[in-house]
């Protein structure tokens, strides 16, 4: 090092090996995709996608997404909070049940929400009694779909939240800021980012749902046949059908994740773009007497 600035300057040599595996490991990637862009019939690429059950299909799959993405909002954000922050016996567990999903087949959660909201399931029946009826309806879709992005979101999250720390917390609470408002007006504009990237990448994991979907929704068009279900029945009838709309879903995919690892100012999605996670304090309102309101 040559002096003070040069010693602050990031790392960035990467040994020559490194480049010939990751090159190996991106072709892993792209050249299955380039593949099915090679096949598809790009003259009548129009059509395909355009027609109606392609549109249905598509329709259903951006409006459950979001409907998923709202609830792994809701229920996501206080699991996150309470994973990163509670202190209380078998939290590690709580963690490892709630992570599950990332490892467990799709097939599997399907199964077990059915035997949850299924007519004869745990909760089915008292459902139906009241005139509830969940499995093999779009709700049905949305809570299948809900089941395997929700770790996304509380990951991204609770990351964000271990790495910001609980300083500007421990102050706020210190100026009299009950927990409800350190909470709101300190806690969640510091993740912001970080909850901002769990909810792209929870609405994407969510477009893309198949088995849990099949099982526990089944594959009604118009009710519960989204894009993954409807690529794989053309997939046996109509493979021009099923490659285009397969394409669809991809660029649908890579705006979803380019736009959640997008690098605003050189930062990444890691919670710490913007000026708050470079060092600038939150913005707080102080009542008199330096309690926050």
């Amino acid at each position: 090092m040559t002096g003070g600035h040069s010693g602050r300057q990031a790392y960035t040599g990467v040994p020559r090996w490194l480049y010939a595996l990751a090159v190996l490991a991106a072709l892993v990637v792209v050249l299955p995709l380039a593949a099915m862009v090679a096949r598809v019939n790009w003259a009548n690429f129009i059509p395909l996608v355009t027609s109606a059950p392609a549109l249905a299909a598509l329709g259903l799959s951006l409006r459950t997404a979001a409907a998923s993405t709202a609830l792994c909002i809701v229920l996501g954000v206080p699991l996150a909070v309470v994973l990163a922050r509670g202190r209380f016996p078998l939290l590690g567990l709580l963690r490892s049940l709630v992570l599950l999903p990332l490892v467990l087949p799709p097939v599997v959660g399907g199964i077990a929400l059915l035997y949850t909201f299924g007519r004869q399931g745990l909760l089915g029946s008292t459902l139906e009694v009241l005139g509830l009826q969940i499995a093999f309806s779009t709700a049905a879709v949305v809570l299948a779909q809900t089941f395997v992005a929700l770790p996304f979101l509380v990951v991204s999250l609770e990351g964000a939240l271990r790495t910001g720390g609980q300083r500007y917390e421990a102050v706020a609470a210190t100026l009299g800021a009950s927990p409800g408002t350190v909470f709101r007006r300190v806690t969640l504009p510091l993740v912001l980012p970080g909850l901002a990237s769990g909810a792209v990448l929870s609405f994407a994991r969510s477009l893309g749902e198949f088995g849990a979907t099949l099982t526990f929704a089944g594959s009604l068009q118009g009710v519960t046949r989204t894009l993954p279900l409807e690529i794989y029945l053309q997939r046996e009838t109509d493979p021009d059908a099923a490659v285009a709309l397969s394409l669809v879903l991809v660029a649908v995919a890579v705006a979803v994740v380019a736009l959640a690892y997008r690098r605003p100012g050189g930062r990444g999605p890691d919670g710490k773009a913007g000026k708050q996670a470079s060092g600038e304090r939150p913005t707080t309102a102080a009542a008199p007497g330096g309690a926050l309101t």
